[in-house]
């Protein structure tokens, strides 16, 4: 077939801008000689001499301003229909897409408004748009083209950074084209799948991102991940697992978009498995940031949502085995935010595999009332509860679909619908709300039946143990911290009783701070009646059959009471400090009684000659430390048997989370016993502990190591330091020493800190025995 020859407006343009620079003008020719003169004159920007630099800005402004751009490319789609030069292609492909910068290159800066990238990229968007036009009607009339080079424009365009030029003109376009034509879909598809695998992921990601959901993205790329090995791996891979900075609303493109076709749902199962197997996994729980692991819970919870009830029954038991890895691996970290992600995708699978039976249930509400300030949680408590995508009704705040309220997984109630914006990911969250069609009942008349608080010990150990009247339990774990402090004596006789009761004591009901009135009780009878209960509770800390939540409980009791027994009590009334003097009084009216009582006032002062001034404040009183007699009831008993694993308790293993707070707990214990008998040999002990675990690997235990140190340098006297913990110290300093140098996990905010300041005051310690380090 001949190759048609063209005339008219598409070659005018090039002719005229030849003539325009002083060129001769070539006769009317084929095709690829027509593009090879267009290669030649955009050429020119770069080769005119000065005096010709003008004139071809001049003409190249013209040139895209009357939208010639989109002949230039036509052209070639048809060139490439009848295999036309690659050099040329590539030529031109590289002086459409950079023009801006060669523009800017020659003019230094100063080029017109027209070659500015936010203006010339929508250009070069439209003239896209005016070349996909073409083709549709050329595909209409049965003759062949290629789109391939409109591709690469895209391509080159979008890795160049400029997705959002180029998108912000394409893509509202041709969401519109393709809402009911099948050949504008498959012109779409044919766009992005002849797209180089180097520019792939630009494209993707800027398809994405702006999407308005997942509907539209699926009328746009087609089964591209499907046919493409690099869309495949950007969409299954690298935005899910290796990245974790996009929004949720590009998570519910991408997988709702994996979710709307049978040939990509095994993909969606396949990423889900692979999103569980990360988030089960103790490596990349431990050692990924929070936030990423955060996205991640959301992109579960998202795949979760799409899930059909065949595909649940098919992997049930995958699904199963990744839920109780994963919330094994969250529970035992230390952070608690990470602990609150495993709980909330825990009840979500569990909900979600176990439809008829009991599923998994959790605290969560008052987890998450205590981390209001952790960015990210309250959206994925959200996205549990929504457990699907935004219906595009829902989205227009119109009445709901009949195919919305049998495909999208909303719990449908009655009543009034709420939403709330999030700034974080620029998309509404759906709340909806059934309390407001209930009549509530009168309860104007309704009094409140007050149940008479017990007003002994034993008492209140018959209604903890025994009582089925739930009022009266509640009562009377209430009142049981009060009547402890108010009857030490019948308290030592049935201390023990009570604080085992208390020890194992669960909620019966919704009592508002039970946590805190238990805790409150058993320190109570803890400072009531130190030296048996501290033994008490310190041989349960290592004895079977207790979770670890009890265990940090006798932890946070054994502080607590500590504090309260070395701080010092106040003995017998003082008197008011308000009290009143004798004084004349003053006729309220009497404009006169100020000046004369500032006029007298001075005057005194400056008779009154002052040797010496009075003390500020009154001293307190010194009274005994009540925790000085106990101090090694409560420490020693804890330091003993750290390294002995129990069937269900192995400190030096898994259960590293109550290995740090047993750290923590007695570097604060170390530190209340200063100026006690026992401070020596207590610090001596937890040196040597303290070598024990030089070596851990949890960053928390580590902290506590140091606060340990820091406790001992700052509670024994520095004589008995010297005399009887020199060889201790030698190995702490060089210890701190060699953190100093590796230091491989953050300690804190600023990790090498706190091991300068420690080993300085070591150093002044061994080098200056005679004097006061305390100020290092």
């Amino acid at each position: 077939m001949p190759h048609r020859w063209h005339n008219g407006p598409q070659t005018c343009g090039w002719m005229e801008m030849s003539v325009s620079v002083g060129r001769p003008c070539p006769a009317l020719g084929p095709r690829e000689s027509l593009l090879r003169r267009g290669r030649d004159s955009l050429q020119l920007l770069s080769s005119s001499p000065g005096f010709h630099l003008r004139e071809v800005v001049e003409v190249l402004e013209q040139f895209v301003q009357e939208g010639r751009i989109s002949a230039v490319m036509w052209e070639v789609c048809q060139q490439q229909a009848q295999a036309g030069s690659p050099d040329l292609q590539e030529a031109l492909l590289n002086k459409i897409v950079c023009l801006p910068d060669h523009v800017s290159n020659k003019l230094q800066g100063k080029n017109p408004p027209v070659f500015f990238p936010q203006n010339y990229f929508p250009f070069l968007g439209g003239a896209v748009i005016q070349v996909l036009q073409k083709i549709s009607d050329s595909l209409r009339g049965g003759l062949d083209c290629s789109i391939s080079f409109v591709s690469h424009v895209l391509g080159k365009v979008c890795v160049h950074g400029r997705q959002e030029e180029i998108l912000s003109v394409l893509l509202p376009r041709l969401t519109d084209l393709t809402k009911s034509d099948c050949i504008w879909q498959r012109i779409c598809w044919r766009l992005v799948e002849c797209v180089p695998d180097r520019w792939m992921e630009a494209v993707l990601l800027g398809f994405v991102q702006r999407a308005p959901g997942a509907d539209v993205l699926s009328r746009l790329l087609g089964n591209l991940v499907v046919k493409n090995k690099k869309a495949q791996f950007v969409v299954t891979q690298k935005v899910l697992l290796l990245q974790y900075s996009h929004t949720t609303a590009v998570l519910q493109n991408l997988l709702g978009y994996l979710s709307l076709d049978s040939l990509r749902r095994a993909l969606l199962i396949k990423v889900l498995l692979e999103l569980l197997e990360t988030w089960g996994s103790s490596s990349a729980v431990k050692h990924s940031p929070p936030e990423q692991q955060q996205y991640i819970s959301k992109a579960i919870l998202i795949c979760l949502s799409h899930l059909k009830e065949h595909e649940i029954e098919s992997y049930r038991e995958e699904l199963l085995t990744s839920m109780m890895e994963g919330v094994k691996c969250h529970l035992d970290s230390s952070l608690p935010q990470i602990r609150c992600l495993g709980m909330i995708v825990a009840e979500s699978i569990s909900s979600k595999i176990n439809t008829d039976g009991p599923v998994l249930k959790f605290q969560v509400k008052v987890i998450m009332k205590f981390m209001s300030d952790v960015q990210g949680l309250e959206e994925i408590k959200a996205l549990n509860q929504m457990m699907g995508p935004v219906c595009p009704c829902v989205e227009s705040n119109g009445p709901f679909c009949s195919v919305c309220a049998g495909s999208f997984p909303f719990l449908w109630i009655t009543g009034e619908r709420k939403n709330i914006y999030t700034p974080q990911t620029n998309s509404y969250l759906y709340f909806f709300y059934s309390d407001d069609d209930l009549i509530p009942y009168d309860m104007s008349e309704d009094k409140e039946l007050k149940v008479k608080a017990p007003v002994y010990i034993r008492d209140c150990i018959e209604v903890l143990t025994g009582s089925e009247d739930v009022d009266k339990w509640d009562t009377t774990v209430k009142a049981l911290e009060s009547l402890v402090r108010k009857n030490p004596a019948a308290t030592r006789e049935v201390s023990v009783e009570l604080a085992k009761i208390l020890l194992h004591l669960e909620e019966k009901t919704c009592t508002e701070g039970f946590g805190e009135l238990r805790q409150r009780a058993q320190v109570a009878v803890l400072t009531t009646d130190p030296i048996p209960v501290a033994k008490y509770l310190t041989s349960q800390f290592y004895s079977l059959n207790y979770s670890l939540r009890q265990r940090i409980d006798i932890l946070d009791v054994l502080v607590l009471a500590a504090q309260e027994l070395s701080y010092p009590k106040s003995h017998g009334k003082t008197k008011h400090a308000g009290a009143q003097k004798p004084c004349i009084q003053l006729l309220p009216g009497s404009d006169s009684s100020k000046d004369w009582r500032r006029i007298v006032d001075e005057r005194i002062k400056s008779k009154t000659r002052r040797f010496a001034m009075g003390r500020s404040q009154v001293e307190v009183a010194a009274v005994p430390n009540e925790f000085s007699s106990v101090a090694g009831h409560f420490f020693f008993p804890l330091i003993q048997h750290f390294d002995r694993p129990l069937t269900t308790f192995d400190l030096l293993g898994e259960d590293h989370l109550v290995l740090g707070r047993l750290v923590h707990t007695l570097a604060i214990l170390m530190y209340l016993a200063v100026n006690t008998v026992a401070v020596t040999a207590m610090g001596k002990a937890l040196l040597e502990f303290v070598w024990a675990l030089r070596f851990h690997t949890d960053s928390y235990v580590r902290q506590g190591l140091l606060s340990c140190i820091s406790s001992v340098l700052l509670s024994v006297p520095k004589e008995r330091l010297l005399e009887d913990m020199t060889e201790e110290l030698l190995e702490t300093q060089s210890w701190l020493g060699g953190k100093m140098g590796m230091c491989p996990l953050s300690l804190s905010k600023h990790p090498t800190t706190h091991l300068m300041k420690l080993q300085k005051v070591l150093s002044y310690c061994m080098l200056h025995p005679g004097s006061d380090f305390d100020q290092q």
